[in-house]
């Protein structure tokens, strides 16, 4: 369900500013499964954004489109350590 009070222009704003940062993400993969990364956005193309995942064994980069951030499935926040 879509959020009310959000569109896609701004989140692609809030996207790109978040571009180069250190990021927690929460991805909802259904059935009450849900992933947690840390990671850094990469880059920022006009449908999707790509974000380079920081684990210990090894480094993936794993891209999301704008109306999952947009519908709740994938979570956002500034990685403050």
């Amino acid at each position: 369900m879509r959020k009310a009070g959000l569109n896609i222009d701004i989140i692609k704003e809030k996207i790109g500013e978040l571009k180069g940062k250190n990021i927690k993400m929460q991805i909802n993969q259904g059935r009450k499964r849900f992933i947690k990364y840390t990671g850094i956005i990469e880059s920022t193309y006009p449908c999707v954004f790509v974000v380079r995942i920081n684990s210990p064994s090894s480094v993936e980069t794993l891209s999301y489109s704008y109306s999952d951030v947009l519908c709740g499935d994938v979570k956002i926040a500034i990685d403050a350590t």
